[in-house]
């Protein structure tokens, strides 16, 4: 999606004067009487979120005011912004006066600009923004465009979007940056990634792990894994119907993976950057693996699997396994993993687990900063036990309801010992109710705050 901010003046340009409860009043004085008649007339009261467009005496726009929440609300939304490009016609416009936080605000006016275009034509306007003062417009439409890439990869349909195809949109983002690119498949994989090889083996399109790295060999080592399944019906634990509608999103991990290396690439972060994608089907055929069947990890440890409908955590751990046997300082891991992390904490606020405290501490911050929320959630040492297998050194699904997503952190963790950091974050790559500068469809979750806190670290 082209940027939708607009780098010339600002002079011709149509303010957009925001006004919550509190300072309508004095906005509606400062107006034309014309102006004050028409929002009257109107009965325009500065509700967060409704629009009212003044015209001018020729019948052009004047301007535009729009409602958003007190300063001290509760409730307040910073990505409230996001509403305008859906609410205005064709046109450049600008900040009259300064929400919020003007940088979230132009933000979200891109994020709210993005419309899933590949298979029905869109009329929509083109809506564009003259950057506020101040704010970096480049590293604004960076993430833009990276959250657009996320939520175009989650939104096609799997029969579009399989291995092969997440393979290719990997190869794009990777060349386009001059990365060294290889994909692992075949008896390849069947060899040095026996996980992941179980997981997509009984699909017609075949697994593969995709790896591919950028910067200077001399630079931090940055490795990040995201969970592809392209498609997941269960497997032999087959999931019902409601369960499997929208499982396309389900490489929502690689995605975000994908999104936030485009923007770590972009900006030339001072990293040597590593992305690894296990990409696979879960599909059901004669050849599928089966409950209680056993295999031997690229790690040696050998999975006992309690669950088909587990098969996230067994990619990621094959992918954990690789990238932890270079050290790495840091290795983060994104997934689509659990309905018990929705289950705690809802669709928009995604856990996240580290045993690194100044880490958990920076992630937590930035995720606050970034309007990308994130909720740490504890490697409770106590829960390991419940992996332990009597027959394989570990259980992909231990039985009983409790605790899903911290337990599949902790088989995780079984896979990671010299990486200096890891963070994994499970998170749902979904929006299942349209909101401000959020669509209803894939969504790009926790890769803008991963990226500030690179940023931070490695800028």
């Amino acid at each position: 999606m082209p940027s939708v901010f607009e780098t010339g003046s600002a002079a011709k340009a149509i303010p957009i004067t925001f006004a919550s409860k509190a300072t309508w009043d004095a906005i509606r004085q400062a107006l034309p009487a014309e102006a004050r008649q028409f929002a009257d007339a109107n009965r325009f009261a500065a509700k967060p979120g409704k629009c009212l467009i003044l015209p001018a005496a020729d019948g052009a726009i004047a301007q535009v005011i729009f409602g958003i929440e007190e300063e001290s609300a509760k409730s307040r939304d910073p990505f409230r912004a996001g509403a305008l490009p859906g609410l205005l016609p064709a046109g450049t416009y600008r900040f009259a006066n300064t929400p919020h936080d003007a940088r979230l605000a132009a933000l979200a006016f891109a994020l709210g600009s993005y419309r899933f275009a590949r298979y029905r034509k869109t009329d929509n306007p083109e809506v564009r923004l003259v950057p506020p003062d101040g704010v970096d417009a480049e590293d604004l439409a960076r993430m833009a465009e990276a959250a657009c890439l996320a939520r175009d990869l989650i939104n096609t349909p799997s029969n579009d979007m399989g291995p092969a195809e997440l393979e290719a949109a990997a190869r794009e983002v990777a060349t386009r940056f001059g990365a060294s690119f290889a994909c692992i498949a075949d008896d390849d994989l069947a060899k040095g990634f026996p996980l992941i090889q179980a997981v997509g083996m009984a699909s017609s399109r075949a697994p593969r792990l995709i790896d591919f790295s950028w910067g200077d060999p001399a630079h931090p080592k940055v490795t990040l894994v995201g969970k592809g399944v392209c498609f997941d019906t269960g497997g032999l634990d087959l999931k019902p119907s409601s369960g499997m509608l929208i499982m396309k999103k389900d490489m929502g991990g690689a995605a975000n993976v994908l999104a936030l290396a485009q923007m770590v690439m972009d900006a030339r972060l001072k990293v040597r950057l590593r992305v690894l994608i296990p990409a696979v089907e879960n599909a059901v055929a004669g050849n599928a693996f089966r409950p209680l069947d056993i295999f031997k990890s690229r790690k040696g440890l050998t999975v006992e699997i309690g669950n088909t409908d587990a098969e996230g955590r067994l990619i990621l751990a094959d992918a954990l396994a690789l990238a932890d046997e270079e050290k790495p300082e840091l290795l983060v891991d994104l997934g689509t993993l659990t309905g018990a992390a929705r289950v705690a904490l809802g669709p928009e606020l995604p856990p996240f687990y580290t045993n690194d405290e100044a880490l958990a501490a920076d992630v937590a911050r930035l995720s606050r900063q970034e309007h990308d929320p994130l909720w740490r959630m504890p490697l409770w040492p106590a829960y390991d036990s419940w992996l332990d297998s009597k027959v394989a050194d570990i259980t992909n699904a231990p039985s009983g309801a409790f605790a899903g997503s911290i337990t599949c952190a902790l088989f995780l963790q079984r896979f990671v010992e010299a990486a200096r950091s890891w963070l994994h974050v499970d998170i749902y790559g979904w929006t299942p109710q349209a909101k401000p500068g959020r669509p209803e469809g894939g969504e790009c979750q926790a890769a803008r705050a991963i990226y500030k806190l690179l940023s931070e670290r490695y800028g």
